[in-house]
């Protein structure tokens, strides 16, 4: 596998300089500049390039590309935005970059609702508390409906809860969920502490009534459109699963298991046509089998995001060391070294430790965090590579 580091430009407190000198060697990075929707200029992308080689690592994969949220309701404009898609992928190809992830998650991507969970260890990492969930979806966004959606035991402690839960931790449930976890991906939400909320709900709007069936249908239109520029350009889609792997705020999710991979897959049965592996995402899942996953469909796996979770109880988890969760990483490690494709591998999130929280770094992209995750990982590839030459 290939050792890769998300960069988010310019303006990210990691630089190219420090990423090469801990052994990264491909970036993962996006046009950051440019909203969902907006066609990628082929002298923009080339610069971009320009300045990843000039530091001594090359362009590997863009993550990502957004796909704007008309295209994935199925909104009247959705055939001007995949023009202006294929256009754009089209110049990537031109660049000679092949490998494109994305997500078809309707309105919001990762969901947590702790940036800074305090381990044993004095580090911190992300957490998933599902009352507090629950709670940010009933109360404070107030979908309607939504205590249909949870539990009854769940629905009951967000009723405790609700007795107990300051002003200021509503605002940080919001300023987690929404402002910062999504922000850098996809630009603010807004300034005030009511605006994000607004927006959010007005985001979700066009969503209402869609099924499963009619999402995936969209996804199905959306790859049949891409598929020939791919092939042209040998571009390989490889889509983000889910995360959590669960529907959340009431509208559907698609690759949350093996059965909604499989169906991805085989509904445009074409290679360029596949996975973003991320073992963080689906371990999130105490339905899935993460192992058995990987060794099912390593075969259209275009990159991997090595990390994993550990589960608690009452549906929360939290985002364990990468020596330290539920799926043995050196195990996943053996199933993609054997794919001999030297598939682009980011370890994904990290701790944050050492002073990072002092930085400003985006959520779970922290860098000591991530150069510990990269040495824990980069130790496990090399043994298993020594396996094979045993």
């Amino acid at each position: 596998m290939e050792k890769t580091w998300r960069w988010f430009g310019p303006s990210d407190k990691v630089t190219l300089e420090m990423m090469r000198q801990i052994g990264v060697e491909g970036v993962v990075t996006a046009l950051h500049q440019y909203a969902p929707g907006e066609l990628w200029p082929l002298e923009e992308i080339r610069a971009t390039q320009q300045r990843i080689e000039a530091a001594g690592m090359r362009w590997s994969v863009v993550e990502s590309l957004p796909v704007s949220e008309a295209i994935k309701y199925g909104g009247a404009e959705r055939d001007a935005l995949l023009e202006r898609y294929c256009q754009s992928l089209e110049n990537l190809g031109r660049c000679g970059i092949h490998t494109v992830c994305y997500n078809f998650m309707p309105v919001i991507d990762w969901v947590r609702t702790d940036l800074e969970r305090p381990l044993p260890d004095g580090t911190l990492t992300l957490y998933f508390d599902y009352v507090r969930f629950a709670y940010f979806d009933m109360k404070i966004l107030a979908r309607p409906g939504a205590e249909k959606d949870f539990p009854p035991e769940i629905v009951a402690k967000v009723e405790a809860l609700d007795k107990t839960i300051t002003e200021a931790e509503k605002a940080q449930l919001v300023d987690t969920i929404i402002t910062k976890t999504q922000g850098f991906v996809n630009g603010p939400l807004g300034g005030s502490e009511a605006s994000p909320v607004e927006k959010f709900r007005a985001l979700m709007a066009p969503y209402a009534g869609l099924s499963k069936a009619q999402l995936r249908e969209n996804l199905r239109y959306f790859l049949e459109a891409v598929m020939p520029v791919c092939r042209k350009w040998d571009i390989r889609m490889c889509i983000h699963p889910d995360d959590p792997p669960m529907p959340v705020f009431g509208m559907p999710r698609l690759v949350c298991d093996a059965d909604d991979i499989r169906w991805l897959l085989a509904a445009v049965d074409d290679f360029h046509n596949g996975l973003t592996f991320c073992a963080g995402s689906l371990s999130a899942g105490a339905h899935n089998d993460v192992v058995a996953m990987a060794r099912e469909f390593a075969p259209r796996t275009h990159f991997v995001h090595l990390r994993t979770c550990n589960l608690l109880p009452g549906g929360d988890f939290v985002e364990a060391p990468h020596t330290d969760g539920r799926v043995d990483l050196v195990e996943l490690v053996r199933i993609f070294e054997c794919e001999d494709r030297n598939l682009p591998m980011r370890v994904d999130h990290g701790k944050t430790m050492l002073g990072d929280e002092r930085i400003g770094y985006n959520p779970g992209y922290s860098f000591h965090g991530r150069m510990l995750a990269l040495g824990q990982v980069e130790g496990m590839i090399v043994a298993v590579r020594n396996e094979g030459m045993a």
